[in-house]
């Protein structure tokens, strides 16, 4: 999903490996962390044309705030916050406004983002509510997007739609789209939530 959304952005290979590397190990974090009843994971990635930043985020339900480690030379983890302090731009955690638990957020440069074009064809994993989706030759405000797993085990994408019932597709597939009515969320060029 991560390579989809950047890909979209034109954003240089290697800025993808580094935030490759920085989604990962915050997502294990989050993975890591003891949780009241379940193991759900929040991730979002978004971009900042204006500051040239890539923005990547992660939420879970556990409690407390992360910190760095400076483990030893013979233990085999507890780097993972070390590394992300050390490729990123800057890295911070937040408490989740609308429940419990924390956003633990990394933003890496990304100079090359790219301007987009009115209309384009993108990963149906990357649609935003407010975009207008090309179906069948017509043109649909996408109301909601969800993802879920597929029946084959893969991601796929829920959108709900301005008219007729909602479309059930493959997270990788492509979809032609066009920002619509609704603003960009402040702060943020763009944005994707899974």
């Amino acid at each position: 999903m991560l390579h989809a959304a950047l890909g979209e952005w034109g954003i240089e290979q290697d800025v993808i490996d580094t935030a490759e590397l920085v989604l990962s190990e915050l997502v294990t974090n989050a993975l890591r962390v003891r949780v009241p009843r379940d193991r759900q994971v929040g991730v979002r990635i978004a971009h900042s044309r204006e500051d040239g930043l890539l923005r990547l985020e992660v939420s879970d339900a556990g409690a407390g705030r992360p910190e760095v480690r400076r483990p030893g030379e013979d233990e085999t983890g507890g780097r993972g916050l070390l590394l992300v302090e050390s490729l990123a731009h800057r890295w911070g955690v937040e408490e989740r406004p609308h429940g419990i638990g924390k956003t633990v957020w990394a933003e890496l440069k990304a100079p090359d983002l790219t301007a987009e074009p009115a209309e384009r064809e993108i990963a149906a994993v990357t649609i935003q509510p407010g975009q207008q989706v090309k179906l069948w030759g017509l043109w649909r405000t996408v109301r909601n997007a969800r993802g879920e797993r597929s029946a084959l085990g893969g991601l796929a994408m829920v959108l709900g739609l301005d008219d007729g019932p909602p479309l059930r597709v493959d997270a990788a597939e492509p979809l032609t789209v066009r920002d619509g009515g609704v603003s960009s969320p402040p702060e943020s060029g763009e944005d994707t939530p899974h």
